[in-house]
């Protein structure tokens, strides 16, 4: 407790960004820093589990001291633990959870396991504070594409999810083949200016009727399969072109289902979180629909976006709050459940 305020300190390690953060009541951030991988594994185009597991391990000492020096605070002011446990890389989680423990144990403050997607999900509570369930969640990143019926802090039931490829990772497969590096989405994000997103009509996958279910990998083939007739046919590709016509064919989706879920649950209130919901586009087009509609529409800023421990601690502080706490036998659980 410091100044009369609860405290959470917060580890999140579930993929290659090492974050540790202390916030205040659970919305209050006094510190969120974050050390990103992106640059160790731009080299291999994509996040090299074991690579990422050792800088997680290397940066983590650096991390915590920044965040804690940065909030004012010390540990005896700390009132609880909270860490991702799932899902994400099994390696990298083993670190964080690691950590937490030791901390947990060594001061004897409660420890909480908290769900990778409802910490995304919670980085909105940070940004508004106004907004309080019930509501839907859009949450869209390079692991996961879900729509969620969010009708308390830890209750959620989970509407449509991805069946293949999440969004964040047909964009870096799409741009890993056009030659735009990683990460694929903000740069297909960036090219995609200048480019028509009309020039190619790439289909769209609604599945079944009335599924609010997602499916990009066939989208992705389909961008493979015009770049390859493109190649023997002996014709220039026009990279702008191609990203264009291909985040309007995602964005175009996410969107469509999550105006379904919104008419179908009939919620009034629409939270976009994860990585893609920095996408440029996606929070345009989803703005206009949500005006049409009626639905307020609730997303983080750029930094809240990415995965970060702010977000952790927020969601660890309202499962505390309801009494979820856990014990030392918490593991990492890489393909967690909501």
């Amino acid at each position: 407790m410091k100044d009369g305020k609860f405290i959470t300190l917060a580890f999140e390690t579930s993929c290659d960004e090492t974050s540790v953060a202390l916030v205040a009541d659970g919305r209050e951030v006094l510190s969120n820093v974050v050390s990103s991988q992106i640059e160790v594994h731009k080299a291999f185009g994509g996040v090299v589990p074991e690579i990422a597991s050792r800088h997680h391990l290397d940066n983590m000492s650096s991390v915590y001291s920044k965040a804690m020096e940065d909030a004012g605070v010390s540990l005896q002011e700390v009132d609880l633990i909270g860490v991702t446990c799932g899902p994400g890389l099994v390696g990298a989680l083993l670190i964080g959870l690691a950590t937490a423990k030791a901390f947990a144990y060594a001061t004897k403050k409660p420890l909480v396991g908290v769900h990778h997607i409802q910490g995304h999900i919670c980085a909105n509570y940070i940004e508004h504070e106004d907004l309080e369930p019930p509501f839907l969640a859009l949450v869209v990143s390079g692991g996961h594409t879900h729509l969620i019926n969010v009708k308390g802090y830890n209750e959620h039931t989970v509407l449509g999810q991805t069946r293949d490829d999440a969004a964040g990772e047909a964009f870096d497969k799409v741009a890993r083949v056009l030659g735009l590096g990683y990460p694929g989405g903000p740069a297909i994000d960036l090219v995609a200016r200048e480019g028509n997103p009309h020039s190619v009509e790439f289909k769209r996958a609604m599945l079944e009727k009335d599924s609010l279910d997602f499916s990009f990998s066939g989208l992705k083939t389909g961008v493979l399969n015009y770049l390859n007739t493109q190649k023997l046919k002996g014709q220039e590709i026009n990279v702008p072109d191609v990203a264009a016509a291909f985040q309007l064919a995602v964005v175009d989706v996410l969107v469509a289902k999550a105006m379904m879920a919104a008419e179908r649950t009939g919620h009034n209130k629409l939270v976009l979180a994860g990585g893609v919901a920095a996408n440029s586009l996606l929070r345009s087009m989803l703005s206009e629909a949500c005006e049409k509609a009626g639905i307020t529409l609730y997303y983080p800023s750029l930094k809240l976006c990415a995965d970060n421990a702010a977000m952790i601690a927020c969601a660890a502080y309202y499962k505390y709050l309801d009494g979820l706490t856990d014990d030392m036998t918490l593991d990492a659980y890489p393909a967690l459940s909501l």
